[in-house]
Parts: C-alpha cells; structure tokens; sequence
C-alpha cells in the first residue's frame, strides 16, 4: 500500500506469530469455559459441578448429611467441594494458558 510504512520482515513475522497466539489463546479459553468440573467432599457427599467460568452448574447433597442438629458438617463439605472444584479449575486453566505467559 502507498504511504504505508512497510515493517521489516521480522516484525511482519513477529505480528503474524501473536496474532495466531491470540488466537490459540482465545480458542484454549473457550474450551475450559466449556468443560465441566467436579469437586467432591469426603466420601463424595457433596458433589459441585463448575463450568471454566467458575459457576457453579449443579450441586448434589447426600440426604444423610443434610442434619438440622450439626448445618456446620454440610457447610464443611460444601466449603471441601467447591475448594477442589475451583482448584480443578486453575490447574486445568494454567495447563492449557500457563504456556502462553512463559514467554511475556
């Protein structure tokens, strides 16, 4: 194009290679948005489901913990669940994304 500064090739090449990073970044975050997460409590009593977008999307409580006399044992489990659900969560993100901050 006229009047364009033209870039040197290498920064051509450079702009190229962020724009397929963004790219598979953007693609790598869909996917995790997408997938599903569990988190569990001891014994699987409660059971929390994520999306990668940290919402919860389901909870399931065994009837057998759901104790008017002890509300404290199924807050615990509903705290233990959604800890490892969250922790699911940030491994999975920081294996898919972690590769792309290395370099920055």
């Amino acid at each position: 194009m006229k009047g364009m500064p033209q870039m040197p090739g290498n920064m051509a090449g450079m702009m190229k290679q962020v724009q397929k990073m963004q790219k598979e970044m953007t693609a790598a975050q869909k996917e995790i948005d997408e997938q599903e997460f569990v988190g569990k409590s001891a014994d699987d009593l409660v059971v929390v489901t994520f999306n990668g977008k940290h919402e919860v999307t389901d909870i399931k409580i065994d009837p057998k913990v759901i104790d008017p006399e002890d509300p404290d044992m199924l807050q615990d489990l509903l705290i233990m669940a959604i800890n490892e659900g969250e922790k699911s969560i940030a491994e999975t993100t920081e294996k898919k994304l972690g590769k792309y901050a290395k370099g920055l």
